[in-house]
């Protein structure tokens, strides 16, 4: 099952104790601050939860599966993310 954007508003505003609207107001802040954050270069690392951050890929030859006929895919820039410690050993 997986949460999808309404339902992990309505958990946050739950467990905040807040208007569902805050809590879409909090949610939309948090991922403008992050999305410009890696926007401009920078990370966002959040200690015990994880790291958000941008990763180049170079450009590089594929295959296209449809036609098998090589492509070339250029350079690229794509967000990661990686789990903090604390965040894996609550997963456990």
């Amino acid at each position: 099952m997986a949460l999808n954007k309404t339902a992990l508003i309505e958990e946050i505003a739950g467990k905040a104790n807040a208007s569902k609207s805050d809590a879409q107001r909090f949610f939309d802040a948090f991922t403008e601050v992050v999305t410009d954050s890696l926007k401009n270069g920078e990370q966002v690392q959040i200690t015990g939860f994880g790291k958000f951050y941008v990763q180049k890929r170079d450009a590089r030859q594929g295959i296209n599966p449809q036609t098998k006929q090589r492509i070339n895919i250029p350079a690229s820039k794509v967000p990661k993310f990686t789990a903090g410690n604390a965040l894996k050993d609550q997963i456990k």
